[in-house]
């Protein structure tokens, strides 16, 4: 087996074995769900992931896309759709989709016209769930900090050790912020996609 080095990619395996740690508990080799501490573990591992994920970040938001009926005129909801709503260019709002179960399957509602059945095409802004081994570095590790806080404060009766683990979350959360913003390249003009601005240069006043 070979030596794990730094550049290694994060597995749902290091992540458990992070948060372990965290919480002075040994690591493991494989996850072995069986065992009660384990289970309950990654437990807190898989919330932490969807709950930092649903709040919608730049790589997992994808605007404008495109869902078609089926057959039937419904529109399923995939098992790693979080969130969505019509595009924010729809400003006449002829229709309101929401998630709703019919016959045990997830489909767009529309809650204007009461009915399960699109005629058209229907253009939504999703937040979607992915694996952990598909997130920005930066996101692995907060996922790791904030599920630790959990963990440590469910299982540890260690205040001070709660609060070490909580700065270090908050120091997680700002990398992530900063990825954000480097990434989403956001505007207060409200420019985006396939649009272009070019921000003022100091250089230009010094020319005249």
């Amino acid at each position: 087996m070979a030596t794990p080095t730094t550049i290694d990619t994060d597995t749902e395996l290091s992540a458990v074995n992070s948060i372990l740690g965290a919480i002075g508990q040994s690591p493991i080799t494989t996850l072995n769900y069986t065992n009660p501490e384990i289970s309950f573990i990654y437990n807190i591992f898989t919330e932490v992931n969807k709950d930092v994920q649903n709040e919608g970040w730049v790589f997992n938001i994808e605007n404008h896309v495109t869902v078609t009926p089926n057959s039937d005129k419904h529109i399923p909801i995939a098992a790693n759709i979080l969130r969505y709503d019509l595009c924010d260019g729809q400003v006449y709002r002829a229709q309101d989709v929401v998630r709703r179960t019919k016959n045990n399957k997830a489909y767009l509602y529309d809650r204007v016209n009461h009915t399960y059945e699109f005629d058209n095409d229907v253009d939504l802004d999703i937040t979607y769930l992915f694996e952990y081994e598909n997130l920005p570095s930066a996101f692995k590790r907060y996922i790791v900090s904030r599920a630790s806080v959990r963990a440590a404060t469910q299982l540890v009766n260690n205040p001070q050790l709660v609060q070490l683990l909580q700065q270090q979350e908050a120091m997680s959360r700002a990398a992530c912020m900063e990825y954000e913003c480097n990434q989403g390249d956001h505007s207060y003009l409200g420019f985006g996609h396939n649009q272009s601005y070019r921000a003022y240069q100091p250089y230009k006043a010094l020319q005249r």
